[in-house]
C-alpha cells in the first residue's frame, strides 16, 4: 500500500478554518448546481449530484443550501452558465499544479490564473503541459475516528469491492479505484456501515516530488493558497510532498 503524504495532512488539518468552509459550502454549490444541470435534479438517476450532494452533506451545508442549488441546476430563477476548465502549470521548484475550474466568464478567469501563477513565483502552461503527469482515479476518504471495522478488514473489503490502493493518512484512509469502479466501491464501503466523508475522481500524481527547501516549500504553498482561495477553483492538484525535516514546520 501506499504511504503517508504529509502535504495531504496538512491540507485536511487546514480545511477544518471556518473562513475555508465558507469557500468551501461556495465551491460545493456550483458544483452541485452544474451536476443537476448536466444530468437532472434528481440525484437517483444522476450519479454525479448523489456525490454532490453526499460531499456538501459532509461538510455540514444546510440542506436549504443544498435545495437551493439542485433547484438552480434545474433552471429554477436565474443562475449563472458555469462553464468547467482544467488549467495547467508549474509552481516554484518546477512542480506541477492543475486547477480545475468553473466560471462564468472565461476570459476574466484565464487572466487571473495567470497572475496568481506569475505573482507566486509560478508559469501557466499549455493544455497538455503537465496532464500527463497525473491519473484520474476514483478517491473515497473514511475518517479513521468513525471506523467500524478493524483495518484489515478495511483493507480486505475495498479491495474484494474493486479497489485499487488504499492510503493510511493522519485522520482519514484514502481509498483509491478506477473511475469506473467508484460508484462500486463506494456501494460496497456504505452498505458495510462504513462513513464516507468524500467522494471523487480526483487527479492523483503518477510520481511526486520531494521539497526539503523551507523557504521552496512556503513558495509552493502560498501559490496552492492562492488559487484554492480564488472564487472559481473547485479544485487545485499537484505533484509535490514535503519532505520529513519540513513536517513539523509552520507552513
Amino acid at each position: 500500500m501506499a504511504g503517508h503524504s504529509k502535504w495531504a495532512n496538512i491540507k485536511h488539518r487546514k480545511a477544518k478554518s471556518d473562513a475555508i468552509k465558507g469557500k468551501m459550502f461556495t465551491k460545493l454549490a456550483r458544483e452541485i448546481i452544474v451536476a443537476a444541470r448536466a444530468g437532472g435534479p434528481d440525484p437517483n438517476g444522476n450519479f454525479r449530484l448523489k456525490i454532490a450532494i453526499e460531499n456538501a452533506r459532509a461538510a455540514n451545508m444546510p440542506n436549504e443550501n443544498i435545495q437551493r442549488a439542485i433547484q438552480k441546476g434545474a433552471g429554477a430563477g436565474e443562475t449563472e452558465n458555469y462553464e468547467e476548465l482544467r488549467y495547467e502549470g508549474y509552481g516554484p521548484g518546477g512542480v506541477a499544479i492543475m486547477v480545475d475550474i468553473m466560471t462564468d466568464n472565461r476570459n476574466r478567469t484565464a487572466s487571473e490564473m495567470r497572475h496568481l501563477f506569475s505573482k507566486n513565483g509560478g508559469n501557466m502552461g499549455e493544455s497538455g503541459s503537465v496532464s500527463w503527469m497525473f491519473t484520474e482515479k476514483g478517491q473515497l476518504s473514511i475518517p479513521k475516528e468513525d471506523l467500524t471495522i478493524n483495518e484489515d478488514d478495511l483493507m480486505l473489503l475495498a479491495l474484494e469491492a474493486g479497489a485499487e490502493d488504499i492510503v493510511e493518512e493522519d485522520e482519514t484512509w484514502e481509498i483509491f479505484t478506477e473511475p469506473a469502479m467508484m460508484q462500486e466501491v463506494r456501494q460496497a464501503l456504505l452498505d458495510n456501515g462504513l462513513p464516507i466523508e468524500n467522494a471523487a475522481l480526483n487527479l492523483i500524481p503518477n510520481n511526486q516530488v520531494e521539497i526539503s527547501d523551507l523557504e521552496q516549500a512556503k513558495k509552493i504553498i502560498k501559490l496552492i493558497d492562492s488559487l484554492e482561495g480564488h472564487d472559481d477553483v473547485q479544485k487545485v492538484y499537484t505533484n509535490f510532498d514535503l519532505a520529513d525535516s519540513l513536517a513539523e514546520e509552520d507552513l
